[in-house]
């Protein structure tokens, strides 16, 4: 297929989960939907993170601190602001903070990358509730004004959607093309021309800015939040392993893997949260021994891939089992002395 045509499917497959995900609090129960919400959240902070992250190459785990600054203007501000604006302020006060966080730690690339954003998100956790205890004399927020329950479902569902259509539209822009070539090679890319360092701002204020927006619209699930649970790093990391294990480089594989997780989360973390846990870092390892690409790259000849090394590895158990490779290793090794003396 030629390029229009893949914009063409991807188009189709969002109308389709989209008009599914639409039509499905009017028949689910509230346990289904408060699912489907948590998959959506899950959708759009993999999928912006994705589009950073994986193009660019850089792990960032700064995704919690984002999400809690979000979940934190939108809690000071609903009383006073209509609920599209809280969520346009939470996403643009997180953009602000990703391009100064940007500016000072994006020289850098790898493990001091991921380290310096862990740190900056726990001095901001750290700073706000230093605040509220010597400034407000209080720690958390009592939300009064919450939306109805379709209010949020929907308004998270249009941030996902919105978010996978940046994506499809992104990757076909030049802006895409660059922060590909910085994924691929960052000092052939600014030889080529490119503006590597504001192209990773901007690239880094875009999934701020969308983590800032979701959280905005999340904090109102809760009727109390606090630092602790809106800039708890446990969202960073479960979307990190979403768009790892669904396939960072890809464009559904974060979707894939979050509807993956979201049932996983609901099914286990409650009953028995270690299977959980231990669920989340099996997954991780055999994507990364066996499936790079992640959930999105299975295809037919993955599973005969794999069909042909489980009978090649079957194959040798027997035969060390049966003796037949040490009489193997004799015979070869007969034929080379044979060869050495004629």
């Amino acid at each position: 297929m030629n390029s229009r045509q893949f914009l063409i499917r991807d188009l189709l497959v969002l109308f389709g989960f989209t008009g599914w995900a639409i039509a499905l609090p009017g028949f689910a129960s509230e346990f289904i939907v408060s699912m489907a919400l948590t998959c959506l959240m899950y959708v759009a902070l993999s999928s912006s993170w994705a589009l950073f992250c994986g193009t660019t190459r850089y792990l960032s785990l700064a995704t919690s601190a984002f999400f809690g600054i979000g979940a934190y203007t939108s809690a000071l501000l609903l009383e006073t602001v209509p609920w599209v604006q809280a969520i346009a302020l939470g996403a643009l006060i997180a953009a602000a903070v990703a391009v100064i966080m940007g500016a000072a730690v994006l020289h850098l690339r790898g493990t001091y990358f991921a380290v310096l954003t862990f740190g900056m998100t726990e001095l901001i956790r750290h700073a706000i509730s230093y605040f509220e205890k010597s400034v407000t004399g209080t720690v958390g927020r009592v939300l009064m004004v919450v939306p109805e329950r379709d209010t949020i479902y929907f308004t998270v569902l249009a941030l996902a959607v919105l978010t996978v259509a940046l994506s499809i539209g992104i990757r076909r822009t030049r802006f895409g093309l660059a922060m590909l070539g910085i994924g691929a090679d960052e000092q052939r890319a600014q030889t080529l021309g490119v503006n590597t360092r504001l192209v990773k701002i901007a690239g880094f204020a875009l999934t701020a800015a969308v983590a800032g927006a979701v959280g905005a619209a999340m904090s109102v699930r809760w009727t109390y939040i606090d630092p602790h649970t809106v800039f708890n790093p446990f969202i960073g990391f479960q979307t990190v392993l979403i768009a790892l294990i669904g396939g960072a480089m890809t464009l559904w594989g974060p979707l894939i893997a979050a509807i993956v997780f979201s049932v996983l989360a609901e099914t286990l973390r409650l009953q028995v949260p270690q299977v959980y846990m231990m669920s989340l870092g099996l997954l991780l390892i055999l994507s990364v021994l066996y499936l790079p690409g992640g959930l999105a790259s299975l295809r037919a000849e993955t599973f005969r891939g794999w069909r042909d090394s489980s009978k090649a590895w079957w194959k040798d158990i027997k035969d060390d089992l049966s003796g037949e490779t040490k009489r193997r290793k004799l015979r070869e090794k007969e034929q080379r002395e044979r060869r050495h003396v004629y």
